[in-house]
């Protein structure tokens, strides 16, 4: 059967937990920008690489963003009547 008595827990008051909030959330800024800059080191040496090369090590070709522009029937129109 469980144990079903209430547990009672008094602590003392904590004057440092500002200093700790503060240290985790350096910690946390921290470690991103650890991630990022790690991040940005690999896509530029992912970008300095040849296709032969990329495939030697077993990636396909880095992504390379495409702009699309989708043009609405009668939007040339309405955007022509603004003018």
């Amino acid at each position: 059967m469980a144990h079903t008595e209430p547990h009672t827990e008094t602590r003392a008051p904590n004057p440092s937990w500002p200093l700790a909030a503060v240290s985790r959330s350096v910690a946390v800024a921290a470690a991103a920008f650890t991630a990022w800059r790690k991040a940005v080191a690999g896509r530029k040496a992912l970008a300095d690489l040849t296709p032969d090369q990329l495939k030697d090590i077993g990636c396909s070709e880095p992504f390379k963003p495409k702009f699309v522009v989708k043009v609405g029937v009668g939007l040339m129109t309405d955007l022509m009547s603004m003018r």
